[in-house]
């Protein structure tokens, strides 16, 4: 025990005996250490206060305030209990209670001066004043609760000592505050710390000196000894402090995380809400406007034209020959050229002008200042110029041209139409041959009607099982037994109003329009279908089915195709995939893995249409195909001598050199067949045999008499039930 002893000398009346005191050494080191972790717990709490969320905030500053003063005064308290008198002491309720809601009076203030956003000298002084004092406040009511009879005898200097480190403790206290703010991570903790050790030890002296200014003369009584008291009391207030304390640090600790990720994640949001805003105005391949800001300011420009008795001009331009440069080199190849046109057209486009991308190779261009037909058509001319110049692209020189359509307004249709046609006036000018530009006129309109209403009419057959749909089956004839090896399944449409719609129609309009993915579906299940009621009747079909460039893009076709095979308990062996060489060469290394998941399936795979793309040798060694059809192009002009003879001929060889089977499609004459019989080629399909007809003809066909030059029929070979020759 630390002990002490004091006299004083009252004026002129004789010396005063008081009676000895001390300290409880670890009472007093608990004392200081809570002091610095009630501070550092202050510390975390005001940061909390300057939440953006005002009613979070709020909570946190009244809650903060109790934690923050019990701790405070829980130090005092334990200090209290630390200080001995050879006397028995007690500490009335009442006031106990009182410096205990000053001690929360004064963390409130504290804590409200640190939510603001900035510490002006006015609030730094005001604030250090009236907290010291409250600090004084609760000390010296605290010391009150111990009622001495006589009275305390006070030594003034100390007292006024203790006032003005109160007061300094609680300015260097604010001042720490607003400092920690600027300070992040591991640093801040540290820094955090520190401050929290400066201020609990300047609390705890703020304390021991008030406490140093107090004397007991000898023989004095408490009388407030029955009240609270005892060194287990003294326990129990620190722990629970303690524990409060530590709760609510942890709580603040977990706020901050939660903060912290919450503030990420709004951070996240702004970017990606910016990402949005560029996706939702902008092409993010070209950086061109989209379609939505195309007809925002169309809107605007409208609006402005006919205020003004303006004219206004819309040119819908639609490459011509991107398709095969995309095919066949690939996306990465055509996103390129992509961007290059953008370049070109904003290079092309005056002052005021808006260019936009709409589609894969569609493109607008608003035309304002009052434009005439002249105009418009000059402005075509030179987009036609910007674009006739070669893509040098990967050391290649690519050349495209453009189809444009012209509309002007108001001659040309009101604003809901202007869009539509201007399509329809591009549509003309592709009809035209392409690389012209064409104004819109009042017929043209029909046309993109048409294209909208059977889009509107396929759909409605796919969503009602195929209805109207039929499909029509070709035989394929072994070239030497001249006996049917097997069918490629055609879709027919027969129209309800518009009798049989050609699929040379109908399927660019599925495409696009977004319903090639469901036609196709429907090709595959129907021709499967067929096949088992063909195998009900003993009769073993192959089947060719063509799949488009579409399909190979879908994820899940090897599925559905499985799934297909067991539903109709189709043998995979007899099913034929014809894939166009374009379509297999758009992205080589997607299409020989969806190759290889169809060839594990067992369905066999052919390459349709082969010699107008541009597939290499190595490419086409890796493809797990049985078989290569020569597009019929070559089969028009074959004639000895010819180049479409040396080049089936150069195919034939390059076919059986891999190992696989060869169709010639579009046989029509005797000299035609004699020739490909020559070369070699193993089966033939074309009108010289049989035209598609419906699967109920089938049968009756290869029984009759209908063959070519009315010959000998043409049965089913018996090898049908063998693999294909």
């Amino acid at each position: 025990m630390a002990q002490r002893r004091a006299s004083w000398n009252l004026d002129m009346v004789g010396e005063v005996i008081f009676m000895p005191s001390s300290y409880e050494a670890w009472t007093v080191v608990a004392s200081v250490l809570l002091a610095m972790f009630a501070s550092f717990v202050a510390l975390d709490l005001a940061k909390r206060v300057r939440t953006a969320d005002r009613a979070i905030a709020r909570a946190w500053l009244i809650g903060g305030s109790v934690t923050m003063g019990i701790g405070i005064w829980a130090m005092h308290f334990v200090g209290m209990m630390a200080f001995k008198l050879p006397i028995s002491v007690g500490y009335d309720v009442l006031y106990t209670l009182v410096s205990a809601l000053a001690a929360i009076g004064v963390s409130y203030m504290a804590l409200w001066i640190a939510s603001r956003h900035k510490l002006t000298c006015l609030r730094l002084t005001g604030g250090a004043v009236a907290m010291g004092a409250g600090i004084c406040v609760m000390h010296y009511l605290g010391m009150h609760a111990m009622e001495m009879s006589p009275d305390v005898v006070w030594d003034w200097r100390l007292v006024a000592a203790s006032a003005g480190i109160a007061v300094g403790a609680s300015a260097v206290a604010l001042l720490i505050f607003f400092w920690l703010r600027k300070l992040q991570g591991l640093p801040a903790l540290v820094w955090q710390m520190a401050a929290a050790a400066i201020m609990g030890v300047a609390i705890a002296g703020m304390h021991y000196t008030g406490m140093a200014a107090a004397s007991f003369p000898l023989g004095s009584v408490c009388t407030s000894s029955s009240e609270l008291r005892g060194d287990t009391l003294g326990v129990m207030v620190g722990a629970a402090s303690m524990l409060l304390l530590s709760m609510t640090l942890l709580t603040s600790i977990m706020d901050a995380r939660t903060q912290s990720r919450t503030n990420k994640l709004a951070a996240s949001l702004q970017v990606a809400n910016q990402e949005l805003k560029h996706i939702a105005f902008k092409d993010p391949l070209t950086g061109l406007a989209n379609r939505l800001v195309f007809e925002d300011q169309l809107d605007s420009s409208v609006l402005r034209a006919q205020e003004g008795n303006r004219r206004l001009a819309i040119l819908f331009i639609d490459l011509d020959g991107f398709k095969p440069i995309n095919d066949s080199f690939g996306h990465a190849v055509g996103d390129e050229v992509l961007k290059q046109v953008g370049q070109r057209l904003s290079s092309v486009a005056r002052p005021g002008d808006v260019v936009a991308r709409v589609g894969g190779d569609e493109f607008l261009m608003l035309l304002e200042n009052n434009p005439d037909r002249a105009t418009a058509a000059a402005v075509s001319m030179s987009v036609r110029e910007a674009l006739s110049k070669a893509f040098e692209i990967d050391g290649r020189g690519m050349h495209l041209s453009c189809s444009i359509g012209i509309v002007v307004h108001p001659d040309h249709g009101p604003r809901a139409r202007l869009i539509a046609n201007a399509d329809a006036a591009m549509y003309a000018a592709k009809r035209a041959g392409g690389s012209v530009h064409c104004f819109y006129e009042a017929d043209m309109a029909n046309d993109a009607e048409m294209q909208i209403a059977l889009q509107r009419d396929l759909r409605h057959a796919l969503d009602h099982g195929g209805k109207g749909l039929e499909l029509y089956y070709q035989p394929k004839i072994h070239a030497i037994s001249r006996q049917t090896t097997a069918v490629e399944a055609l879709i027919r449409w027969h129209h309800p109003t518009r009798g049989t719609v050609s699929p040379v129609q109908f399927i660019p309009i599925a495409e696009r329009f977004g319903l090639i993915g469901a036609l196709g579906d429907w090709v595959i299940n129907d021709a499967f279908r067929q096949m088992r009621q063909w195998q009900k009747e003993g009769l073993r079909m192959r089947v060719a089915v063509n799949l488009s460039m579409h399909q190979l893009r879908q994820n899940d076709l090897v599925e559905r195709i499985s799934k297909a095979l067991r539903e109709h308990r189709i043998e995979p062996d007899l099913v034929t995939f014809e894939v166009t060489e374009s379509a297999a060469m758009e992205d080589t290394q997607t299409s020989l893995r969806m190759f290889d998941q169809l060839a594990a399936l067992g369905v066999r795979l052919s390459i349709d249409d082969f010699g107008t793309g541009y597939s290499s040798l190595a490419y086409l060694r890796k493809l797990p195909a049985r078989q290569l059809k020569i597009d019929r192009s070559f089969i028009k002009d074959l004639q000895p001598e010819g180049d479409s003879y040396a080049i089936v001929l150069a195919v034939v060889q390059l076919a059986h050199a891999l190992g696989l089977n060869v169709v010639a499609e579009g046989v029509e004459t005797a000299e035609q067949e004699r020739i490909l019989l020559q070369i070699g080629c193993d089966s033939l399909q074309g009108f010289r045999y049989a035209k598609p007809m419906p699967a109920k003809r089938l049968a009756i066909w290869a029984a009759s008499e209908e063959g070519p030059d009315h010959g000998a029929p043409l049965g089913f070979r018996d090898s049908l039930i063998e693999p294909e020759v």
